[in-house]
């Protein structure tokens, strides 16, 4: 496989990823994320995979769409990436719907034929356009 259709690939992962997040399908969200998965969020926060799925999934926080611009992806060995963008979400923490622009980073790992995030950090937020 070429590097293009390998970074078509690590979009189209990350993409779901961004969709479960907006569906809050916990089944979906742990099947795109490695088993040692861990997030940085835009506050500083540290998630393991557990807990990032249950406070992304079950908790108070919901997601209503996650669009990722600007996005940079780059292959190394044809097993592992690293994608570069820019994120917009919207979420409703409980007092109404928010946007959140911020960069976001994602490492992500080739593992029995899928592309699953292995670590990922968001932040600082910006400027909303």
């Amino acid at each position: 496989m070429g590097v293009a259709e390998t970074r078509d690939e690590v979009v189209a992962a990350a993409l779901e990823r961004a969709d479960a997040l907006a569906r809050r399908d916990a089944e979906r969200l742990l099947a795109l994320l490695h088993p040692d998965f861990h997030w940085t969020s835009h506050r500083g926060e540290q998630f393991d995979r557990e807990r990032y799925v249950a406070s992304n999934t079950s908790g108070p926080l919901v997601w209503h769409t996650q669009v990722l611009t600007d996005i940079e992806v780059v292959v190394v060995a044809g097993d592992a990436a690293v994608l570069r963008c820019v994120v917009t979400d919207q979420v409703d923490s409980g007092s109404g719907v928010e946007s959140f622009r911020m960069p976001m980073t994602q490492t992500w790992v080739l593992v029995a034929g899928r592309w699953v995030c292995l670590a990922g950090h968001a932040g600082p937020r910006l400027a909303t356009a």
